[in-house]
């Protein structure tokens, strides 16, 4: 017995510049990695700037015929009001090569980096930040011509926490928040302040980041006949005992804003991992499990379909596209049975009546994860000396589902 997926059902990987390009020496990111400790460097990642052909190849090889990748903001625009035709180019070259290889593209014109210059000037609550990036988006789109699908950020749930949590620690002096750190906190303070520092989201930040998005929208429907959305954050979250409201709270903040902002949009992207409770204080750390990633979140493939779910209910019927689903693991077989448990799940999902579009895998290559090499979510193992690229079992598999439409 099979588990068919829909026809024209999309099947892919996805990347993000920052994490395989490499010297990406005009972004707000590489910045911070000279200069915070314990952070890793990315440095020539995994050079794919110059072998993104060879990335392509592989993944079509396979059987995939989806490759989700992003322009990076600060090559095409290193300096305020100046954009590099040369870098246009070259990412009109990437979409060329999908093309070419019979691969669909989907780009995402900004992946949690952005130019050092915008970072200096304010970042996203700077008053122009919508204006500087909807003049960077209309350059963008002179080469997206053939391209059928676009997110105009990713995860910008994800960026609005951080920003919060700044914000926060920024206020600590005052006494209004506080900090893991303050030298008379107690311990229970300190743990409830560590586990939830990304938790709690500040929903004006949401709704500042859903205008943003929405007249970068505008600019992509103008210039391109693109289908044109944005990519979320989904923690598939849970309420444990006595944790109804606080849940409530968490999720509209970190979630339910953005997705309330996808109303109108050709697509909302999905991105799910695992999933966690949350109880009256907060987030719940993640049990302690021999299945556990190397981020240390919980095995849970059962978090997308949650997730696909509770969007769909949110959007108010808006399409979804799976653009990040993966687990970090060294073991390839335990890849191979998340993604297999994964997609089951999601086909459920179809069968209720949800509009999935397709499935993209995080991540097609093992890439730098923010500030760490150790993490591992890649189909494609990369050697960071030689950049030699070795397909592993899971990149094989998922070709021959996405070959069959089906799971065996």
């Amino acid at each position: 017995m099979t588990t068919a997926f829909p026809n024209g059902f999309l099947w892919g990987a996805s990347t993000a510049g920052h994490q395989i390009e490499g010297n990406n020496v005009n972004s707000d990111w590489w910045a911070r990695e000279q200069v915070t400790p314990g952070m890793d460097l990315s440095g020539d990642a995994c050079d794919s700037y110059h072998r993104y052909g060879e990335d392509i190849a592989l993944l079509a090889e396979a059987g995939l015929d989806s490759y989700r990748f992003s322009f990076e903001w600060s090559r095409i625009e290193p300096i305020e009001g100046r954009f590099s035709r040369a870098e246009l180019a070259h990412y009109r070259r990437i979409v060329d090569a999908c093309l070419e290889a019979g691969v669909t593209p989907v780009v995402t014109l900004q992946h949690f980096t952005t130019p050092q210059w915008f970072a200096e000037a304010g970042g996203w609550s700077a008053p122009d930040a919508s204006d500087k990036f909807a003049r960077y988006v209309a350059e963008a789109c002179t080469v997206l011509d053939g391209v059928e699908w676009v997110a105009t950020m990713n995860e910008p749930n994800m960026q609005a926490a951080i920003m919060t949590a700044m914000k926060r620690m920024q206020q600590s002096a005052d006494g209004s928040w506080t900090s893991p750190t303050v030298e008379h906190a107690t311990d229970e303070e300190r743990q409830r302040a560590s586990r939830n520092f990304l938790a709690n989201a500040d929903p004006e930040i949401g709704r500042m980041f859903v205008r943003i998005h929405h007249a970068a929208r505008a600019v992509v429907r103008e210039k391109t006949s693109a289908k044109v959305g944005w990519t979320i954050a989904a923690g598939a979250l849970t309420a444990a005992p006595g944790g109804e409201e606080k849940l409530a709270e968490i999720r509209y903040g970190k979630e339910d804003v953005f997705w309330e902002g996808s109303r109108g949009d050709d697509f909302v992207g999905v991105q799910a991992y695992s999933s966690q409770e949350v109880d009256a204080h907060g987030l719940v750390p993640h049990p302690v499990s021999p299945d556990n990633t190397l981020v240390g979140t919980a095995y849970r493939p059962d978090s997308l379909a949650m997730a696909v779910r509770h969007a769909w209910e949110v959007t108010g019927g808006v399409p979804v596209l799976i653009t990040e689903n993966g687990i970090a693991t060294k073991d390839d077989e335990q890849r191979i049975r998340y993604t297999d448990e994964a997609l089951q799940g999601l086909h459920d999902t179809i069968e209720e009546g949800v509009d999935v579009r397709g499935y993209l895998h995080w991540t097609l290559l093992d890439n730098y994860e923010w500030g760490h090499w150790e993490p591992t979510f890649g189909l494609i193992a990369v050697d960071r000396e030689t950049f030699v690229r070795t397909p592993k079992p899971s990149l094989g598999w998922l070709g021959d589902v996405a070959r069959r439409n089906a799971l065996a």
